[in-house]
């Protein structure tokens, strides 16, 4: 309690990087400690020295480099960490590489920026018209609480889609010289050329690896969009394709709490279960809650027979989620089952505060006995990522 609460827990503001820090004193302090065989892993042992010559000796026996299995975590994580110095690396090197040269073939970077821009304005989606909209959320029902959360998510939607047609076409008309080019759209010329997400997209919209990866997901998010308000409700819903997915999720509660009467909202709670459907598997949509897809599960697998966590493949770093059905229960009738893996739902592979979504329910294995324990799996930092580009 004191080395995790009190010491060094006091320090920690992320919930899950305390519940972390509480299974490392759990799984490592303890009277165990002291019995002759204890070992934190293989090669890292409590050396049992009388003087500072020995205390030397044992250090100095100690591997130069740190296995992820020291941790508790797998192998595959040293992939994903070799990989992320290795981009850093390189767009270290691409950010000061010089601005004026000529791009590829002879192009300069106007030309081949003038020739990008053409093609997404050519792809990119058309504005919602106001009336337009509001008259299709009258006949789907304007006060429902999804289709409140719709509305505000077009909303979000259209201002993406104006910012990016302003930008690309102030930036044509830069190219040729007809208008200044400012600081701004300098900046929206280097990020394209760098197929890197401009400054003032980022800041209204979401963040992406790459500017291809970026407008593919704003296509995919329109495609969602337009389809909802104007076709009909998805039957599986892309979480990773709303600006607010907690907003989502607390519509959904609402939803479910305005068809049970004597229910309130403060004590619905948010209940899972893993199906085995793929999306293109679902045909129509669950009898209460929703079906979500595009979720990916890192830092384990997923055993699709037995609907639940497995040991992940070598070299596989992260692995897609079956569609998933999330609906609500009242608390008087929730039941904590201490089996389960409490898995935290994150936006993108970057897990903070500002990323973190919700968590979810998972059934962990029940052989090796080591895996049948949750606390394996918090060891493993196993979580649920919207986006793993």
């Amino acid at each position: 309690y004191m080395l995790g609460e009190v010491q060094y827990g006091g320090r920690v503001t992320d919930d899950y990087d305390k519940r972390l820090l509480i299974t490392f004193t759990k799984v490592w302090f303890g009277e165990h400690m002291f019995a002759d065989g204890f070992i934190f892993y293989k090669g890292y042992k409590i050396p049992q020295c009388k003087s500072i010559e020995q205390f030397r000796e044992a250090i100095d026996v100690l591997p130069l480099v740190d296995t992820p299995e020291v941790f508790g975590l797998h192998p595959n994580a040293d992939i994903m960490y070799q990989t992320n110095v290795a981009k850093e690396v390189l767009d270290t090197i691409s950010s000061i590489q010089p601005k004026d040269s000529s791009g590829r073939a002879g192009e300069t970077r106007e030309c081949v920026v003038n020739r990008i821009a053409m093609d997404m304005l050519e792809k990119l989606p058309a504005d919602y018209i106001p009336h337009e909209v509001k008259a299709r959320l009258q006949k789907m029902g304007a006060l429902s609480s999804m289709n409140i959360f719709l509305r505000q998510e077009l909303d979000r939607m259209q201002k993406v889609i104006s910012v990016v047609r302003s930008t690309l076409q102030d930036l044509q008309l830069a190219i040729e010289g007809t208008i200044i080019m400012s600081e701004g759209l300098r900046n929206a010329l280097d990020s394209m050329y760098d197929a890197r997400v401009p400054d003032t997209w980022k800041k209204v919209s979401w963040e992406s690896s790459t500017l291809g990866f970026w407008f593919t997901e704003l296509l995919e998010r329109n495609a969602q969009f337009n389809k909802w308000i104007f076709t009909a409700r998805p039957n599986v819903f892309w979480m990773t394709g709303f600006f607010n997915p907690q907003g989502f999720l607390t519509a959904m509660r609402q939803e479910v709490t305005r068809a049970h009467k004597g229910w309130a909202l403060d004590s619905v709670i948010l209940q899972n279960g893993v199906t085995k459907m793929s999306r293109d598997e679902v045909t129509q949509p669950p009898p209460e809650g929703v079906y979500v897809h595009g979720l990916y599960l890192d830092g384990a697998g997923w055993d699709r027979k037995g609907c639940r966590l497995m040991e992940p493949s070598p070299k596989v770093l992260s692995v897609p989620l079956p569609v998933v059905h999330l609906y609500a229960i009242n608390s008087a009738d929730y039941v904590r089952d201490t089996k389960l893996y409490t898995c935290p739902v994150y936006k993108k592979p970057r897990r903070t505060d500002l990323t973190y979504i919700t968590s979810l329910g998972l059934h962990v294995p029940a052989n090796p006995p080591h895996a049948s324990n949750p606390e394996y799996w918090i060891l493993r930092g196993v979580a649920l990522l919207c986006d793993i580009k």
